[in-house]
């Protein structure tokens, strides 16, 4: 998934992975040496074969040269993404063990035995022979490890880059840090690096980020980026910057279905503008955001929910007692809805899918439940904020209207949200418990609607077989937000009681 749809051009070396080749405003410029740097196991070879296969889609002769890996090994990577390695050459620099094989037609090298300037030429006298477009070099471990001296090896890599850009290749050399990781040298040298990274969290997958170090005289895009390794190559999510997307729509109100809803709204909700539904758990933060969703399937639209904390087969079967079919909704295409599982995504990777939705399915709805569950795929708060802040405001700018739960700690009385996002959204609609009469009641209001005016009053709501119905505005009552309410007026104005 990416920020933009960029294809690279004939000037540019593409990796043929959207994410990236967007990071990198379309890709590498040729003719120049790159740096792919990262620990064992953070995809380096996989976005390297991805790079020479690109090229050979595009015409351009690839070499692989491998002084840690065998040719076998490399192909085994490559069929377990399906892929196939016509067009690219595979250069093995391989132990002297292979003097004994007759069959070994290849030139030999082990580090420990030859020196550098032999490594050297041997990677010279491969160029020359296959004129490649694309080079890749795996692993400047190896090359340092000859070298034995910094000045030395910085003298070796510096060789290399002359030397390619005399014979027009673009070169991607691959450090996999395994031996002096503060060593910068190559950083100094090369026109581009960049870095992936593998985390490991103390519960869940492990999650994967790229960063652009350096690209020199290209604006690229800074940061981390998450990204994962599938069947078939990287998928990279770039990081979202909303001021890239804008659209235009027009900003009329859209209805929650509820008419009750709608006057303690103002009117109902603004296409275009994100609404935080706030509350303890089981108030019933989840039946509100999905009136919205059917409210829109009504209308004609398509409707988007993300479900972070709640098992799907409960979800339809508690729905489906409330008259609501979201699985024959879902079958009928009208509604798209998935389970997230916080420990084994990435924000980037959520935040992606959300952006698919709206971009290639142009669904106009969106609810999150809950932002608790996001909380728990990024436990760093001030991060999360970032996060959801871009997100909000892309899906904003799309014109699509976004519906997010938070459950506060607590049932009555004070209550406080694991994290503070209501200065972020639109609107905030506060649900609460009290106690009136010798029952536990329902509560709904509205306190905070950027967009207009709104009720400024509180009422009583029910779950029941008919779905969500709200009551009058409740005038009697002081402290219904508190959780124990006073009762000063005349009539009660409580659903259900006839002296309302």
């Amino acid at each position: 998934m990416t920020g933009k749809n960029v294809e690279s051009d004939d000037r540019q070396a593409g990796f043929g992975i959207q994410g990236l080749d967007d990071i990198l405003a379309g890709g590498l410029a040729r003719d120049r040496v790159y740096l792919l740097e990262g620990a064992p196991g953070t995809g380096k070879t996989t976005a390297a074969m991805s790079f020479l296969l690109e090229g050979a889609r595009r015409g351009e002769a690839g070499l692989y040269i491998t002084l840690s890996e065998t040719e076998e090994e490399l192909r085994g990577t490559a069929t377990s993404h399906g892929w196939s390695l016509e067009g690219v050459d595979i250069f093995e620099l391989v132990p002297p063990e292979s003097l004994l094989d007759e069959q070994q037609q290849q030139s030999l090298l082990y580090s420990s035995d030859l020196e550098l300037g032999e490594t050297t030429r041997m990677i010279f006298e491969s160029v020359e022979a296959k004129k490649p477009r694309r080079v890749v070099i795996d692993s400047l471990s190896e090359i340092r490890l000859l070298a034995q001296s910094s000045l030395r090896y910085r003298r070796q890599v510096l060789a290399l880059k002359h030397y390619f850009a005399k014979h027009g290749a673009t070169v991607l050399l691959l450090d996999d840090l395994t031996t002096d990781v503060n060593d910068k040298t190559v950083h100094s040298v090369a026109h581009g690096v960049i870095q992936l990274q593998e985390l490991a969290p103390e519960y869940g997958a492990e999650r994967r980020r790229v960063r652009i170090i350096k690209y020199r005289g290209r604006r690229f895009r800074g940061g981390y980026h998450d990204f994962t390794i599938k069947t078939g190559g990287l998928e990279i999510y770039p990081r979202i910057v909303a001021s890239e997307h804008r659209s235009h729509f027009s900003r009329t109100a859209v209805s929650s279905g509820v008419i009750e809803l709608d006057e303690l709204l103002g009117g109902g909700i603004e296409r275009g503008s994100s609404c935080l539904i706030l509350g303890p758990a089981g108030t019933g933060k989840s039946l509100f955001a999905i009136n919205f969703a059917i409210a829109a399937i009504d209308r004609g639209e398509r409707a988007a929910l993300f479900i972070f904390d709640e098992e799907l087969g409960l979800l339809y079967d508690r729905m489906g007692k409330l008259g609501i079919d979201l699985e024959g909704l879902r079958d009928a295409g009208h509604l798209v809805i998935e389970q997230i599982d916080a420990a084994e995504l990435s924000p980037g990777e959520f935040a992606a899918r959300v952006r698919r939705c709206v971009t290639e399915q142009k669904i106009q709805t969106v609810v999150i439940d809950s932002l608790n569950g996001y909380q728990a795929a990024m436990p760093q708060e001030q991060f999360l904020i970032l996060h959801i802040h871009e997100l909000l405001q892309y899906l904003n700018r799309q014109g699509a209207s976004t519906f997010l739960t938070v459950a506060q700690h607590g049932l009555v009385g004070e209550m406080k949200a694991p994290v503070d996002v209501t200065y972020l959204a639109d609107t905030v609609i506060l649900l609460r418990y009290f106690e009136a009469l010798g029952n536990v009641r329902r509560a709904v209001s509205v306190i905070k609607k950027r967009s207009g005016r709104h009720e400024k009053t509180i009422r009583e709501f029910n779950i029941g077989d008919e779905g969500l119905t709200l009551g009058e505005p409740l005038s009697g009552f002081q402290g219904v937000l508190r959780g124990v309410p006073n009762f000063v007026g005349q009539g009660s104005g409580l659903m259900g009681d006839p002296g309302a």
